[in-house]
């Protein structure tokens, strides 16, 4: 009987080591998904306002150029230039998309998109300044609001 007993508490031990090591190794494994995923979105963040503040600065030249009635060849050089930064916006907003499902980032970062298009809308030196400061007030108010985010994720 003694023995039996023995068996039994080893057991039993060793049954509850066992799920204890499930438990531990379930809750490590969630934790590292979860921080895998938060930097996943914090580089799909950065990747954004990055092509934002890239495509921003080329629209401004480009745009800066043709008020300024410079060259044809100089205009179409930069209005290259600027569709080329404009075509490295998509991937990292499709991925911050996937990735972050809160709704005002979301909301924020397509002002940030939009009001950095709207630069090429410029009809003077003047609007285009407006533009750009409205521009970079949407990119900090998309990346502080992502940041806020990020943090409690």
């Amino acid at each position: 009987m003694e023995s039996l007993i023995a068996v039994i508490g080893t057991l039993s031990g060793a049954l509850a080591t066992g799920v204890l090591q499930h438990r531990a190794t379930a809750r490590k494994d969630r934790e590292e998904r979860r921080e895998r995923r938060r930097n996943e979105a914090m580089d799909a963040v950065a990747a954004l306002a990055e092509a934002i503040s890239n495509h921003r600065r080329a629209m401004w030249v480009a745009m800066d150029a043709r008020l300024a009635d410079a060259d044809p060849d100089t205009a179409a050089s930069l209005r290259d230039a600027a569709h080329a930064t404009r075509a490295r916006v998509t991937a990292p907003a499709v991925r911050l998309h996937l990735l972050i499902t809160d709704p005002e980032v979301r909301r924020l970062a397509d002002a940030a998109v939009t009001s950095t298009y709207a630069i090429r809308e410029a009809d003077t030196a003047y609007d285009l300044d407006a533009r750009r400061r409205a521009a970079l007030d949407a990119h900090d108010a998309f990346v502080s609001s992502a940041a806020g985010h990020l943090h409690n994720l």
